[in-house]
């Protein structure tokens, strides 16, 4: 028996002879509160990501890799951290491949040690995407993956996050629900709500103090 069976044994066993305590928990408090029309729930979030120096951009599954390639232009960066293992990543490099792009994509494939110089120095942007959004905190949720660690979002200075507009609740208690999140949870799950930022110093409010200075996301419609 290990140490962790032994710990379990005994907080069992200290239940016995005990009655349970009636779950009378009203989700209604936490949730009622916090719900949308259907035809707002978008609006909401960008409203809310755009109040905190977050910029949203709706687009659709055919134009996306193009808004990309635009909003790095835009700010003169022509190098991108995207991840080759996943369908967005794969979509991002036959659409630099079609156009030609001046982009040199590069992916997360050695542990951080090796690279730590670069990925916190040398990589301007990345590019990731999400779980879902949440339209009551303006909140996008990513759940880091060995494809897509969580540094890729954390790390470099411009991070753009895919949404799609179809995973896009009220509230982070349906999101869960509505995704099954018991039937397995993540190592961690991040909820971005803006770029970073701190007011540490002297209460003055600053952006890209221990993380990224600018969030683009781009909420993708279904058409």
């Amino acid at each position: 028996m290990n140490a962790k069976e032994r710990i379990l044994g005994k907080l069992r066993a200290s239940l016995a002879g005990t009655t349970p305590v009636a779950d009378d928990y009203d989700i209604g408090l936490v949730t009622d509160p916090w719900r949308y029309a259907a035809d707002e729930r978008i609006a909401r979030l960008r409203r809310m990501l755009e109040a905190v120096h977050g910029e949203t951009l709706v687009t659709t599954v055919a134009e996306w890799p193009q808004r990309v390639l635009e909003a790095l232009a835009a700010r003169g960066i022509d190098e991108l951290l995207v991840s080759p293992a996943t369908v967005h990543g794969r979509r991002l490099a036959e659409h630099v491949r079609a156009q030609d792009a001046a982009l040199r994509l590069k992916g997360y494939e050695n542990p951080v040690e090796a690279w730590k110089d670069e990925l916190f120095f040398h990589t301007p942007a990345s590019l990731t995407g999400t779980l879902g959004g949440i339209a009551a905190t303006g909140s996008l949720v990513l759940w880091p993956s060995p494809q897509e660690p969580r540094l890729m979002s954390l790390v470099p200075p411009l991070h753009i996050a895919l949404l799609n507009a179809s995973e896009v609740r009220d509230n982070l208690f349906e999101l869960m629900h509505a995704q099954r999140w018991t039937d397995g949870l993540p190592t961690n799950a991040l909820l971005v709500s803006g770029p970073s930022k701190t007011a540490d110093i002297q209460q003055t409010l600053a952006y890209g103090a221990h993380g990224p200075k600018e969030l683009l996301a781009l909420v993708i419609e279904d058409a």
